[in-house]
């Protein structure tokens, strides 16, 4: 399906619902949910997160990484950040 067969078909099926203001809560609800995913900039992509995964193990091998003694250093670690 090309971009302007969506388009139509996007079109066609918001005029089948513009008549019941129950469906256009619920399509309106759900459009700010996939535009809020679309600009959320830590969604990533599979590659993207495993990349970041090797990365960190990568810097932890070179000794860059933190080691905490317990978990009460951790916290007050991460309440620093």
């Amino acid at each position: 399906m090309t971009t302007v067969e969506l388009n139509a078909q996007i079109w066609h099926d918001m005029a089948e619902i513009a008549d019941s203001e129950q469906l256009m809560k619920q399509l309106a609800k759900y459009l700010k949910k996939l535009v809020a995913k679309k600009t959320d900039p830590t969604l990533m992509t599979k590659e993207e997160f495993f990349a970041r995964v090797d990365e960190a193990r990568e810097e932890i091998r070179q000794g860059k990484g933190k080691r905490f003694s317990d978990p009460e250093e951790m916290n007050a670690w991460l309440n620093s950040l």
